[in-house]
């Protein structure tokens, strides 16, 4: 049973790794195995230090990528979403909130799945309007505080406004590691970043930075469009996990 659950906690570990170099659809499965270790709610004290670690790595590698344009009109939606999912926290069942995502990932990943039957125009516009961005980031921000899980909610958004692979990468090291930061105080607060927690994120934290460099040498040589689909993929699969848990 031991070894079990240290294979699951070496995996998510290592999925947040591939996840910040760029095969965002990897934190989906970050989110799922480290929640069969802990419980639901206290497994996100463990991946919220984890992912920060991720995050200091991403951007020293992809900071030049940054596009600041996207990362201010995201940033304040997002916080709102973080505090409006830490009041939640305590309100909401995981199990109810982890559906309720899991259908609006979906949803959004089938949208997004669909932009080659519509006007290619079209959709950028509507990708390029303050609701669309409001949205997506106060969404991002809920899904992140709650679970973990905005990799998903921000991947098809920058998507969306046709990011390039790399500048994808670079724009949401920074953002993610700006909204992460935020997140530590109301975790810690809520007692969920903790001395047990900060001992296991201590021993996977080596394994984050494996996934970082496996996860480079996979975005080297995946082209943008088979890119963006293990993207699509990834989040899908993860809905769908959320959704049937």
């Amino acid at each position: 049973m031991w070894t079990h659950s240290w294979l699951l906690a070496v995996l998510a570990a290592l999925c947040i790794g591939l996840a910040k170099s760029g095969l965002g659809g990897f934190g989906m499965l970050t989110v799922l195995f480290m929640a069969e270790v802990l419980p639901a709610r206290e497994s996100t004290g463990v991946v919220l230090p984890l992912l920060i670690v991720g995050d200091v790595f991403a951007v020293s590698v992809y900071r030049q990528h940054a596009r600041w344009h996207y990362i201010r009109h995201l940033l304040a939606p997002a916080l709102v979403g973080v505090v409006v999912g830490y009041f939640l926290m305590n309100l909401i069942p995981d199990h109810a909130f982890r559906h309720v995502l899991g259908w609006i990932i979906l949803g959004l990943t089938a949208l997004q799945g669909s932009r080659q039957f519509f006007n290619e125009k079209t959709v950028s516009r509507l990708a390029h309007t303050s609701a669309f961005t409001n949205t997506m980031g106060g969404l991002g921000g809920v899904s992140t505080m709650m679970a973990n899980a905005a990799g998903p909610v921000m991947s098809l958004f920058f998507l969306a406004i046709n990011l390039p692979k790399y500048e994808l990468i670079g724009t949401g090291a920074w953002f993610f590691m700006i909204v992460n930061l935020c997140k530590v105080p109301f975790s810690a607060h809520l007692g969920l970043i903790n001395s047990t927690s900060l001992l296991l994120v201590a021993m996977l934290a080596p394994v984050v930075v494996v996934g970082i460099g496996v996860g480079r040498l996979l975005v080297g040589v995946v082209p943008q469009k088979v890119f963006e689909w293990i993207l699509l993929v990834s989040a899908a699969v993860g809905a769908v996990r959320l959704i049937y848990a």
